[in-house]
C-alpha cells in the first residue's frame, strides 16, 4: 500500500477528499450519490471535514497524555459557537478541496453551508466570548477543555408578527448534528434533594454523608475545538441529562402511559431549554438544577482526567485550573469541597487549600441584579449538603473579616455569603470571591468599578486577588470568515500570519495615506454593504441604499444598552424632515438586531416601538430615501459575520458604568466601522487605542452618572428644556407610532419621564450632536472617513482573544502550551 499521504483517506488531494466523502456517504449516511438529499450531502461533507480534525485530535490526546501538563477547565453556562462547517473547513484547509469535489458533481458548496445550524447555546456576549476563548486556547496550544450544557433547545428563534417579537424553539438538534460525539459510557450520576447525616468513620473521625432522594445521569457529548494553523484540537464537553429509570413497564402495562415515562421527562427537563424563565418558583429551581447538574458532572470528569496520571490530591491545583465564567458555575466551589471532604476523606483545611488554589472567577457585570442569589430555602430542599458547606465556608470567612476589621459589624453583614432578611439568600458572587484565588473583570473600567464599588469590601481585604483581563474576539471568525475581501487586502500588504498575531495590523498605518489603498478599502466596504443589503432584503423584505450610511446597533436588547436612545434620535430626524421636507439630511440606514428575553416585557415593547417607527418612516414619501429603519430578525453569530463588515457606524451607547466590556464594539472596529459611543466598557480602551479623533464620544462619564443620580436626577427637567426631545417623546405618547393608540407605549413614556433609570434624556442632546457629526463627516470628507476607518482596524489588534488568553495563561492560570 502506498505511503503517499495524498492517497490516504485524509490525504490532501482532491481524489483523496472525494474518496473520504464517498466513504462517509455510503457507510455513515447509508445512501448513494444518486439518492442523496441536500441534507445527506451537508452531513457527509461535515463528517468528512470532521475526520480531518479527528486525526489531529488523536495526536493532541497523545501529546497531552505524555506531557501530563496543567489543564485549563473552562466552565460556562453559555457557548455561542457559530456555524461549524465553514470554520472547520478553514481550520483544516479543506475549503478548496470541498469546492472542487462539489463542482465535479455539478454542485455549489455554498448551497449546503446554510444547512449548518449553529448551536444556540447562549443568549449574548457571555456565550460568544466563551467560544472565542476556546478558539484561542486551541490556537495557542494550551491544554484546555470547555464544559457546558447540551441544551436541547437553545436560545429561541425570533420572528416578528405585527412588530412584536415572537419566539419559537431553536431546533438545532432536529436532524442531529455531525459535530458531536456522544459518550454514554462516561455517564456520571448526579444527585439532588434528600438529607444529610453525621457518622463516625473507621478512623474515629466525625463525618457527614449526603443521602439524596433523587438522581439523574449526566451524559457527555463532546465537540472538537481546533486551533488555527496548529495541530492542536481541544474539546468542548456538553452535558445532557438522562433519567436513571427511563421507563416503568408496570405502569405502562396498566395503561398509565404518562406516568410510565414521567421520571424520564422530569429528569431530562434539566437540559431541555436554555435559561428557563426564573420568575416562578419552578423556574428558579430548574435553573439551579441546571447549574449544579453541569458543574457536578464537569468536576467528576475533571477529577477522572486528573487521575489518568496523578494520585496526590495536593498536586491537584498544579494540574488543574478551573475558570468560572460568571456566577452560573460557582456552585462548583462547595461541590469540590464536598467531594474532597465527604468522599475522599481529606481534612477540611487541606480541602479548602486545594479548592482555593483551583478556582478562578470572572465577573462579567456591575449590575447587582445580575449577581446571582439563591433562596436558602431552595438550597435546603435541593442541595442540603452544599448549604452546610457554604455555612462552614462563610463562618470561617467572617472570622477572617472580623479579625481584619474589628468592630465593623456592618462590613461583616455586607460581605457575608448569606444575605440576611425576610428571605435569606446565598450570594453567589461572594461565594466565588471567597473561594477563588483570582477575581477578574473584563475591561479596564469595569475591573476598576468592580474593585471600587461592586466588590469593594472584598478588594479591600484581598487586593491581590483582583485584576483586569480585557475581553477579545477571534479574528479567524470575525475577520477571515466574515470579511474575506478585507483579509485578502491585508494579506497583500502584510503577508501571512497576522491572524494569529493581530497586533501586526499596526503595520497598516504605513498605507493610510496611500490613495490606492484607501480606494481599495472603500470598495471593499461597498461590496460588504451590498452583501448586507442582500441579507436585509432576504430577512426583512426591505431594500436599502448602499450609498447611505449604514448605522448599526446589534446586541442583546436591554434597557441599559439604550436601543431606545437610538429610537429617539431616529424620531428626531424624521420630525425634522416632516417639519421641512426640503431639509438636507445625510442619507442613513439604521440597522437593528436584538433579541429580548421572553419574560422581559419592557424590552419586547421597545422592539415593537422600533418596528413601528420603521414602518412609519419607511412608508412616508416625505422621507424620500433619506432614512430607512430595519430590524433584522433572529440576530445570531452567522448574521453578525455579515453585519459587522458592512457597518459604517457602530452604536455603543450604553450608559457609562453599566456595560462590562462588550465585544461587538471590537468586532465592528476591527472591520473598519467608526464608533459612536460612551466611555463605557471596552469603549474606553478602543478610544485610547484608535485615538480620540477617530471616535465619536458623547455622554456622561461614570463619575458624572453617579453624581447626577446622587443629586436627585429629574428627567422632566431635560424633557422640558429640549424642544426636539419633548416632541419625540410626545409623538410616542400621542400614538404617532401606534396608529393613534395612546396606551400601547405608555409604559415606555412613563419610564422615561418618571425614572429614566439609564439617563437617556440626560445624554440625548450630546448623543444627537455626536451622531450628526459622524454623518456629516462621512459625506463631507470621504477620504478622511476612510482614513479613520483604516486606523480603527489597524489600532485594534489588541482586541484579539489570543491576547486575552495569553494574559489569563500567564497571569492567572500559570499554564504552558503543549505543541502537538
Amino acid at each position: 500500500m502506498s505511503n503517499d499521504p495524498s492517497h490516504s483517506r485524509m490525504g490532501r488531494s482532491v481524489e483523496a477528499f472525494e474518496r473520504a466523502f464517498l466513504d462517509n456517504l455510503y457507510y455513515a449516511r447509508g445512501t448513494t450519490p444518486q439518492s442523496a438529499s441536500d441534507l445527506d450531502v451537508y452531513q457527509t461533507l461535515s463528517l468528512t471535514v470532521r475526520d480531518y480534525l479527528m486525526e489531529r485530535r488523536r495526536k493532541t490526546t497523545e501529546a497531552h497524555f505524555a506531557a501530563n501538563p496543567k489543564f485549563v477547565y473552562y466552565l460556562s453556562a453559555e457557548y455561542l459557537l457559530g456555524r461549524q462547517l465553514t470554520q472547520n473547513m478553514l481550520y483544516t484547509g479543506t475549503w478548496d478541496l470541498a469546492t472542487q469535489v462539489a463542482a465535479r458533481s455539478g454542485l455549489r458548496l455554498q448551497d449546503f453551508v446554510h444547512l449548518d445550524h449553529e448551536p444556540g447555546l447562549g443568549n449574548g456576549g457571555l456565550g460568544r466570548l466563551a467560544a472565542c476563548f476556546l478558539d484561542s486556547l486551541a490556537t495557542l496550544d494550551i491544554p484546555a477543555v470547555g464544559y457546558g450544557i447540551r441544551y436541547e433547545y437553545g436560545i429561541f428563534e425570533q420572528a416578528f408578527q405585527d412588530g412584536w417579537q415572537v419566539e419559537s424553539p431553536d431546533t438545532w438538534l432536529y436532524y442531529g448534528t455531525p459535530w458531536e460525539f456522544a459518550q454514554p459510557d462516561d455517564m456520571v450520576e448526579i444527585s439532588f434533594g434528600g438529607h444529610t447525616e453525621r457518622y463516625i468513620d473507621e478512623q474515629d473521625r466525625q463525618r457527614v454523608r449526603w443521602l439524596p432522594d433523587e438522581t439523574v445521569m449526566g451524559e457527555p457529548n463532546y465537540m472538537l475545538v481546533p486551533g488555527y494553523e496548529t495541530e492542536t484540537v481541544n474539546i468542548l464537553r456538553l452535558w445532557r441529562a438522562r433519567a436513571t429509570r427511563e421507563f416503568d413497564f408496570q405502569l405502562f402495562d396498566k395503561g398509565d402511559y404518562e406516568r410510565a415515562v414521567e421520571q424520564k421527562v422530569y429528569s431530562e427537563n434539566i437540559t431541555k431549554v436554555l435559561y428557563p424563565n426564573d420568575t416562578t418558583t419552578q423556574g428558579k429551581e430548574l435553573r439551579l438544577r441546571q447549574q449544579y447538574f453541569f458543574v457536578a458532572a464537569s468536576l467528576r470528569d475533571i477529577i477522572r482526567r486528573f487521575r489518568f496520571r496523578n494520585t496526590d490530591w495536593t498536586s491537584f491545583p498544579d494540574k488543574v485550573a478551573i475558570q468560572l465564567n460568571d456566577t452560573h458555575p460557582v456552585i462548583g466551589i462547595p461541590e469540590l469541597m464536598r467531594i474532597l471532604v465527604d468522599e475522599e476523606g481529606l481534612d477540611w483545611g487541606v480541602a479548602w487549600e486545594i479548592t482555593g488554589r483551583s478556582f478562578a472567577y470572572t465577573c462579567h457585570t456591575l449590575m447587582p441584579e445580575a449577581l446571582e442569589e439563591w433562596p436558602v430555602s431552595l438550597f435546603e430542599r435541593l442541595l442540603p449538603r452544599h448549604l452546610e458547606i457554604i455555612y462552614a465556608i462563610n463562618a470561617a470567612f467572617l472570622n477572617e473579616v472580623a479579625a481584619a476589621f474589628p468592630g465593623e459589624a456592618g462590613r461583616i453583614a455586607a460581605m457575608s455569603i448569606i444575605r440576611e432578611g425576610s428571605e435569606r439568600r446565598v450570594r453567589m458572587a461572594h461565594l466565588a470571591t471567597v473561594g477563588s484565588f483570582s477575581v477578574n473583570g473584563v475591561a479596564a473600567l469595569q475591573s476598576r468599578l468592580l474593585a471600587e464599588f461592586t466588590l469593594r469590601d472584598f478588594a479591600g481585604l484581598w487586593p491581590e486577588k483582583f485584576n483586569n483581563k480585557t475581553n477579545g474576539v477571534t479574528p479567524r471568525r470575525f475577520m477571515r470568515l466574515g470579511n474575506p475581501r478585507l483579509c485578502a487586502l491585508i494579506d497583500d500588504k502584510l503577508g501571512p500570519g497576522w491572524l494569529n498575531d493581530l497586533e501586526r495590523l499596526r503595520d497598516l498605518e504605513a498605507f493610510v495615506n496611500d490613495p490606492d489603498f484607501r480606494a481599495a478599502w472603500r470598495e471593499i466596504k461597498q461590496q460588504n454593504k451590498a452583501e448586507l443589503a442582500a441579507l436585509i432584503k432576504r430577512y426583512s423584505g426591505i431594500e436599502v441604499d448602499t450609498n447611505s450610511i449604514f448605522d448599526v446597533m446589534v446586541k442583546r436588547l436591554h434597557e441599559y444598552k439604550r436601543q431606545l436612545l437610538k429610537a429617539l434620535h431616529i424620531i428626531t430626524l424624521y420630525q425634522r424632515i416632516k417639519a421641512d421636507p426640503t431639509i438636507d439630511i445625510p442619507a442613513r440606514t439604521f440597522i437593528f438586531g436584538a433579541k429580548a428575553a421572553p419574560g422581559y416585557k419592557m424590552a419586547k415593547l421597545i422592539i415593537k416601538l422600533i418596528n413601528n417607527i420603521a414602518k412609519v418612516v419607511n412608508d412616508d414619501p416625505d422621507v424620500a430615501g433619506r432614512l430607512k429603519v430595519v430590524f433584522i430578525p433572529n440576530f445570531n453569530v452567522s448574521k453578525g459575520e455579515r453585519i459587522y463588515p458592512g457597518a459604517d457606524i457602530s452604536e455603543q451607547i450604553s450608559m457609562a458604568g453599566k456595560e462590562a466590556s462588550g465585544t461587538g464594539n471590537m468586532k465592528f472596529a476591527l472591520n473598519g466601522a467608526l464608533t459612536v459611543g460612551t466611555l463605557d466598557g471596552a469603549n474606553v480602551e478602543i478610544r485610547e487605542l484608535v485615538g480620540a479623533e477617530n471616535f465619536y464620544l458623547f455622554g456622561l462619564t461614570t463619575e458624572e452618572v453617579m453624581a447626577l443620580k446622587a443629586s436627585g436626577y429629574n428627567p422632566l427637567e431635560y424633557y422640558s428644556a429640549n424642544a426636539e426631545l419633548k416632541r419625540a417623546i410626545d409623538a410616542i405618547a400621542a400614538g404617532a407610532f401606534s396608529n393613534g393608540n395612546r396606551e400601547l407605549f405608555q409604559p415606555i413614556v412613563a419610564s422615561l419621564l418618571t425614572r429614566d433609570d439609564f439617563l437617556l434624556l440626560a445624554d440625548y442632546t450630546d448623543y444627537v450632536r455626536a451622531s450628526e457629526q459622524a454623518a456629516h463627516d462621512y459625506y463631507v470628507d470621504p477620504e478622511g472617513w476612510t482614513r479613520m476607518s483604516i486606523l480603527n482596524s489597524a489600532r485594534c489588534g489588541f482586541f484579539s482573544s489570543d491576547r486575552s488568553m495569553r494574559q489569563y495563561c500567564e497571569e492567572i492560570w500559570q499554564v504552558e502550551p503543549v505543541r502537538v
